[in-house]
């Protein structure tokens, strides 16, 4: 007999009177503390000032938050929510899609180069995005902790029953494998980083990125439960949902850009380890 994980974790991880702090909350949290770190220790590494650090976390945060909100709203739910625009600012609620995100950090970070740093795209995205697989993986894990985005039904060992979604059947747990992912890209991009200076093939860290992140996305899609309704239709047409659409065109981008990087020459750069602002001091 298999013995499939019967999961009931409660969203909320403790309550204040009439404030709770919810896991996904708090993953979201940790993510974007840990990534803040990570980043500001590759500042420090290649010699660059300080005080972009706080401009950085402002427009990532900014673009995470409405991008992922917008994007659900427009790809996923637009006939709900053209017809019921004040519910599109209750984001507490849920509706975030990965896709939107992404679209609004590429621009945000296009927005820091060319505002900010006045250095190439490259050299921003090459770094923010180790932080954001680490951030995808750890949201990953709040969705499975608010019992959401699960896949069909499984008879493999590891199946979880969702029970405070009134599941009686073991389905597939499709945000732990979707976690997993982001953190092996995530070790994947800091290796590259640390270890072998992949910083100074521009676009590479930012290339893989795009495929580990969206080709892992777009298969096990596969065995994701669709999310809205629509998006039968789209099967029953096409032979894929809107997720794995979206996905089509980062990984293409990534590869272009792996392709791109590893057939310029290297850029050998120097490493002060130290922020600009201190060598000025």
């Amino acid at each position: 007999m298999l013995n499939f994980v019967y999961w009931n974790a409660d969203p909320i991880l403790f309550s204040l009177g009439p404030i709770s702090v919810r896991w996904y909350g708090l993953m979201f949290a940790i993510g974007f503390t840990i990534g803040y770190w990570l980043v500001a220790k590759m500042f420090r590494h290649e010699g660059a000032p300080e005080k972009w650090l706080g401009t950085l976390l402002m427009y990532i945060v900014i673009a995470t938050i409405v991008g992922s909100r917008l994007g659900h709203v427009f790809f996923y739910e637009w006939g709900y929510y053209s017809q019921h625009p004040a519910e599109i600012f209750k984001i507490w609620e849920g509706g975030l899609a990965s896709h939107g995100g992404t679209i609004a950090n590429i621009i945000a970070l296009f927005l820091f180069s060319w505002l900010v740093s006045k250095k190439p795209a490259s050299w921003v995205f090459d770094k923010i995005v180790i932080a954001i697989a680490l951030v995808g993986g750890l949201i990953r894990l709040g969705n499975l902790m608010n019992s959401e985005i699960y896949g069909g039904p499984t008879d493999l060992p590891w199946g979880f029953v969702f029970l405070r979604n009134g599941e009686t059947l073991p389905a597939h747990p499709t945000q732990i494998y979707e976690a997993l992912c982001y953190f092996a890209l995530f070790g994947l991009l800091m290796w590259m980083y640390w270890k072998k200076n992949a910083e100074e093939r521009p676009w590479l860290i930012t290339g893989v990125f795009f495929i580990g992140i969206f080709l892992p996305r777009f298969l096990i899609e596969y065995v994701k439960n669709v999310q809205v309704q629509s998006e039968y239709e789209m099967i029953a047409r096409y032979g894929m949902n809107l997720g794995q659409m979206l996905s089509i065109p980062f990984i293409l981008i990534g590869i272009i850009l792996v392709i791109r990087a590893l057939t310029q020459p290297r850029k050998h750069l120097t490493f002060p380890n130290r922020f600009a602002d201190e060598k000025k001091a």
